[in-house]
């Protein structure tokens, strides 16, 4: 027996395992609670957040937080991303877990047992650091109310004497418990083969482990902890006890314990902080871990106590205001920023004693320190900043001189708020223009530039997921997704973005967040794991090349009893969960190590679909691909050794006393007994850098115990130093496809046989070397989309012959073929030069695309202050391409390049009114112009103008503008037609105007309400005649239609031109327009020929003649297009009669007139029977029986009547007048149903 467990004689070892025994048979059962930070991969996204940031660290990479404000995290159960919103509050140290126990709805544990177990004193505790992992905060471990199960029966027995049950153990051996869990440890240690199934039980000489346990007496009613241990060799161990009070909301008793021995014993510290001192939070200097910072509550005083000697002497400092979090500085120790309670940002050069104020109305946990190697001052901070009037603007400034002259604003306008995020090489905002929501990124500092999504992914909601490897990954959910995100990723400078997977599950947690299943598994670069939902089924999917490529998991062959397992891809798989644990000191559903590259440790289950039913414990050797179940039920499981090793525990709802711990990657466990007493494990603390290899595991035995740590010393199972001869190699692979990410890599792991122990400086990394450049080394550049056969083509709404405005004649530009390289793929040489950008002169180029707008995005400013113009153009040489902006007001700007407007162009109106801006580019190639009308003192919501796309020549047309959200007679309508200077003001939301020059002429309506201005324009054709078809399409095209009119532009020309290639039809002869609502419809005008030398009967026969070659290829399903590589499209004519050509003279063609005599007969006829019905008994019949047939007959001849006394020849429309009003139906379909019509619409119109 171990001296260090003290003595026991031999005439009580017969009663003292035959007690062993009965205690084992205790079974505890509980459910707790837990909420926590966590700081594993996948990281943790906030809705409207850009997350990931320093504020949340990779799990299981053993990377330190930077951050050490407290960032609380909600998260759900079936999540593999955890997201939440910052606390306002909290802690943040090294190592730090929190628990909390005795609240609403935690464990409960029946009153027959919490006698003995509430009163049972256990000796010495020891806490251990995860991976290195630091938590940020106070986060709660909660202890749940426990309850026993139904079929337990306590007997009386178990536990001795009456007295024994009531009062407790008598004997001192009894209440150490640790020496007879040494007894029990020499006889037999079980060991679980998960090769044949067996756990076989020995009596030769097994391994052991010895531990101690430590209760911390007298804070039974205590329900926070925080424990601190900084994991670099060092002995000392700090834990805060709190009772918080959830009615008062505040802490109103606390406990500071400290130990020098990696948790042997503790000393109470309330004695050297001052025993009616309230301690509320813990704090750890990161780069100085003998600096402690401990906050007291600010119910009773607002003090810092500070401690230079690991905790154990303490200054108190009194503070002027209320600490909500810090966050200490990446490089200097004793540089700090604190948050305070009334959105005060302060800064400390000497580790908290002195404080000044930085700025005031920050949001929360949206500031940051400086970067290094980016930011000049290491002083400077990032902050979101609120004004007075409402609005977020992100700010600059240094720590300790941060007055309004020395603040700079990266970001020239306004940003939503919590939108900003500092994080590696990248800075993030988001903004809000135009009712439309935009993002931009600067990538190492330099100018905000928007990021360019897929042109209509429309993003309802996005979160950056991370920035590591020169690449952002992006989660973004689409106009069109309600329970899934599509994951993007982008190019090095974090601006184009690309897909990667398509409906990647996700989930709400507690809060409201966001929880994305997408898990990055550490140690292998590029490898990433996701459930993705397809057909209503949640199914796993691995990569090897960051999203470039996904597959299936193959189940595993065998299960735990050795019997096959009968599950054929596609049909059916392995399926993971891939969410966090809420406690960062619980492994959660899976588990990878950085160290131990290759082994995955998850929950999951085999079938068709993820289930939350019948799972098991899963792991991997070779990087995901094969499988083999290690567990049937849930368990936590560590690494041990740098990952050498691997340990597991039951979940934290059942107790337990036993530990199980393998060498050989899961394939044997050998089970170690840890406690005498079965224990709700909340968490565990494991060492990962000394050479003692201590644990320390941290729970109760019941909610009303004092806190329980068990200090675990498992060096003894190793059994020597491994040497050369313990190694073995294994390749890195996928599917047996040795280039992975373009290298192929060899690593080291331990032979299986092999007990000995690998240290801290061991290396797994035996070789790598690079791989030739093969297809799956590239993904899609952007614009880009795959299509089946694998290869990469234009979008239907890209460009490719697009050229950079920054190319200017005489230089080079990088052309793309459509692909890039996987960011961090070290592939050389093969198909590189073929797939890679080529290298081009820039061409000289006309200006085209000039777009101009304020910086913030409005057409309105206020009196005398300072409008900033945009000027962007999309195409043209920018340095060899003049600006001349005319501000309306009688001033003008020039500049003799578009280099010089890049920060905007800034102007001063000093008279209210509405001006004409408009900006001219211009070239030796050719110009473009445009301009806007700038409302002074006003501000604009949405409005959309409703016009025809095709006019006749000298004919009255009508002109509405429809308002959202709508306000009677409160709107001021401003419209502008062509290049007038002046408007036509209306009040009323339409007009008429008569177009007397055919031609593309432009029309703008301006809508003023209050403070707000709106405004749409359209372009109409006004001709001489023309001809139109109505066309529809196959209803997939609804499915992506997002109903706006960019996208209703971009599909207009893609049918032109699938229109264009069923017939040699000129160009300039066809306009396509698409109408807004859903279903989609669409309109195509048959303009005349622009030949001045045919007569007009040629140019109506060439009409005919066109018409009905597209009416034959439409009818034969000849007209398609391709939105996807999966969605094609057809057109189809709408099937209705035919209607002869109408002009804007005042003859008519035969046709024409023929069908006039025809309505008026059918006019006259109907007059006829309704005159003289009653008169003809078969006539009264026919309309009684046919009534609704009637209805519409007289529908069709007046639409405003319903049930009309009597028609005469006078009330029928001309033909001409029926066109003119159809047209204006068709327009004015989707948005206002002023139009009720029952007849049928023909399918030619003549206008």
């Amino acid at each position: 027996m171990d001296k260090s467990s003290g003595l026991l004689y031999s005439s009580n070892s017969l009663i003292l395992s035959v007690w062993l025994i009965l205690t084992a048979n205790i079974v505890i059962t509980a459910r707790a609670g837990i909420t926590s930070k966590s700081c594993p991969l996948p990281v943790p996204v906030s809705r409207k957040d850009v997350q990931l940031d320093q504020r949340a660290a990779p799990g299981g990479t053993g990377s330190p937080l930077e951050r050490t404000g407290p960032e609380w995290r909600v998260f759900g159960e079936n999540s593999g991303v955890f997201a939440g919103q910052p606390a306002e509050s909290g802690s943040a140290v090294d190592v730090v877990v929190a628990f909390e126990k005795g609240s609403a709805g935690h464990i409960e544990v029946s009153s027959e047992v919490e006698s003995k177990m509430d009163e049972h004193n256990m000796g010495n505790p020891t806490t251990s650091g995860s991976d290195k992992v630091m938590a940020r905060g106070d986060s709660p471990i909660v202890r749940a109310k426990r309850s026993w199960p139904e079929s337990f029966e306590f007997a009386e027995s178990s536990w001795g004497s009456e007295d024994d049950r009531t009062h407790g153990y008598a004997s001192a051996e009894r209440k150490n418990p640790g020496s007879l869990l040494e007894e029990q440890r020499r006889r037999t240690e079980p060991r679980w083969n998960r090769d044949d199934g067996k756990t076989t039980n020995t009596r030769q000489e097994e391994p052991k482990i010895t531990s101690s346990t430590f209760a911390l007496t007298g804070d039974s009613a205590h329900n926070h902890a925080v424990v601190y241990w900084s994991g670099q060799n060092s002995s000392v161990i700090l834990i805060l006890t709190k009772l918080y009070d959830f009615h008062l909301g505040s802490v109103t008793e606390s406990t500071l314990w400290r130990s020098t021995d990696y948790g042997t014993t503790y000393e109470r510290l309330n004695d050297r902080v001052g025993t009616k001192t309230v301690l509320s939070y813990l704090y750890v200097c990161p780069m100085n871990t003998r600096k402690i910072l401990v906050l007291t509550d600010p119910e009773f005083e607002s003090s810092v106590l500070i401690s230079s000697d690991e905790g154990a002497t303490y200054q108190k400092y009194r503070l002027s205001f209320y600490v909500l979090s810090l966050l200490f500085h990446p490089i200097q120790e004793d540089w700090a920023l604190a948050y305070s309670h009334d959105q005060k940002l302060y800064s400390s050069v000497d580790f908290g004693r002195k404080w000044q104020l930085v700025h005031e109305a920050v949001t929360p946990n949206r500031f940051y320190w400086s970067v290094s190697g980016l930011d000049v001052e290491s002083d400077l901070v990032h902050l979101e900043a609120n004004t007075a009037d409402g609005r977020v603007q992100y700010v600059t400034c240094r720590a300790q001189s941060c007055s309004e002259a020395n603040r700079h604003y990266p970001f020239s306008g306004y940003i939503e708020r919590d939108s900003l995020v500092v994080q590696d090489d990248y800075m993030f905002i988001q903004v809000t223009s135009a009712g439309r929501t935009w993002y931009y990124v600067s990538y190492k500092r330099e100018p905000f530039a928007r990021i360019n999504l897929p042109k209509y992914s429309l993003p309802k909601d996005m979160h950056i997921i991370s920035t590591d490897e020169g690449q952002v990954f992006a989660a973004v959910q689409e106009w069109n997704q309600n329970d899934t995100y599509n994951i993007y990723i982008s190019d090095p400078q974090g601006i184009h973005f690309t897909l990667a997977l398509e409906n990647v599950r996700a989930s709400r947690g507690l809060g409201g967040n966001s929880l994305i299943d997408l898990y990055e598994v550490a140690g292998i670069k590029g490898m990433l794991i996701a459930n993705r939902k397809l057909e209503n089924q949640v199914k796993t999917f691995i990569s090897y090349n960051k999203g470039r490529d996904w597959r299936l998991l193959q189940a595993p062959n065998t299960d735990l009893e050795g019997n096959s397992i009968h599950c054929v891809l596609p049909l059916c798989s392995l399926h993971l969960q891939l969410q966090m644990s809420e406690n960062p000191y619980l492994s959660g559903n899976i588990i990878t190590k950085s160290s131990a590259p290759g082994v995955i440790v998850a929950t999951g289950n085999i079938g068709p679909e993820l289930s939350y039913n019948n799972v098991g414990m899963y792991i991997s050797s070779d990087a995901g691909n094969s499988w083999r179940q290690i567990f049937e039920e849930e368990h936590n499981v560590w690494f041990l050794d740098n990952g050498g090793a691997l340990m597991a525990v039951k979940q934290p709802t059942v107790p337990t006393r036993d530990l199980w711990v393998s060498f050989d990657e899961g394939r044997q466990w050998d089970r170690h007994s840890f406690s005498m007493v079965p224990l709700f494990v909340d968490g565990v603390l494991v060492e990962p850098g000394i050479d003692n290899q201590i644990m320390t595991f941290f729970g109760h035995f019941s909610h009303r115990s004092e806190w329980q740590l068990i200090k675990i010393d498992y060096k003894s199972l190793f059994s020597k130093r491994c040497t050369d001869g313990d190694y073995q190699t294994w390749h890195l692979h996928n599917q047996g496809e040795p280039c992975v990410m373009g290298q192929k890599q060899i690593y080291m792991k331990r032979r299986p046989a092999s007990n000995c122990m690998l240290g801290p400086g061991y290396n797994r990394v035996l070789s790598s070397e690079p791989c030739i450049c093969r297809a799956h080394d590239f993904e899609c550049d952007y614009g880009y989309e795959r299509r089946g056969d694998g290869n990469c083509s234009p979008s239907f709404w890209f460009n490719p012959a697009t050229v950079s405005r920054r190319c200017s004649q005489g230089q080079n530009y990088l052309n793309s073929t459509g692909y890039r390289k996987v960011a961090a793929n070290n592939c050389t040489k093969g198909v590189n030069d073929m797939y890679m950008a080529r290298r081009q002169t820039c061409p000289n180029r006309p200006p085209r695309g000039l777009q101009l707008r304020t910086s913030q995005g409005k057409l309105t400013a206020a009196l005398h202050s300072n409008v900033t113009f945009l000027i962007q153009l999309e195409q043209g040489d920018s340095m060899r391409t003049q600006i001349q902006v005319d501000f309306g007001d009688g001033t003008a700007v020039s500049y003799s390049n578009l280099t010089w407007t890049e920060e905007g162009i800034k102007h001063v109106y000093r008279s209210a009114g509405i001006f004409r801006v408009t900006a001219l580019a211009e070239n030796e190639m050719g110009a473009d112009s445009t301009s806007l009308y700038l409302h002074v003192t006003c501000v604009a919501e949405h409005v959309q103008l409703l016009a025809p796309f095709v006019v006749i020549q000298n004919k009255e047309v009508n002109l509405t503008a429809v308002v959202w959200p709508s306000h009677s007679r409160t709107l001021t309508y401003f419209w502008w037609l062509g290049n007038s200077s002046e408007p036509i003001v209306t009040l009323d939301g339409s007009m008429s105007h008569t177009f007397t020059r055919e031609g593309m002429h432009t029309v703008t309506v301006q809508v003023s309400s209050a403070n707000s201005i709106l405004q749409d324009t359209k372009t109409i054709a006004v001709q001489e005649f023309f001809k139109s078809l109505l066309l529809s399409f196959s209803p997939n095209l609804d499915e992506v239609n997002p109903d706006i009119p960019e996208w209703r532009q971009d599909v207009g020309r893609v049918i032109k031109k699938a229109l264009l290639q069923v017939a040699s039809i000129p160009e300039s002869q066809l306009l396509v327009a698409v109408y807004p609502g859903i279903p989609t419809a669409a309109e195509l005008f048959l303009l005349p020929s622009k030949n001045q030398s045919a007569s007009r009967r040629n140019k109506e026969e060439e009409l005919e003649e066109i018409s009905e070659v597209l009416v034959s290829a439409l009818n034969q399903n000849l007209v398609e297009f391709e939105l996807r590589p999966t969605l094609r499209i057809i057109v189809y004519v709408t099937q209705l009669t035919l209607a002869p050509l109408v002009d804007s003279l005042a003859r008519h063609s035969s046709s024409a007139m023929l069908m006039l005599l025809s309505v008026v007969f059918l006019g006259l006829a109907v007059f006829l029977i309704y005159k003289f019905k009653r008169k003809i008994p078969w006539i009264n019949i026919y309309a009684e029986v046919n009534h609704e047939k009637e209805q519409e007959m007289i529908n069709s001849v007046g639409q405003n009547d319903t049930a009309p006394p009597k028609v005469t020849l006078s009330d029928l429309p001309t033909q001409k007048e029926m066109m003119e009003k159809e047209l204006e139906c068709r327009i004015k379909r989707s948005m206002i149903n002023t139009c009720e019509s029952t007849r049928e619409i023909p399918n030619c119109t003549s206008v």
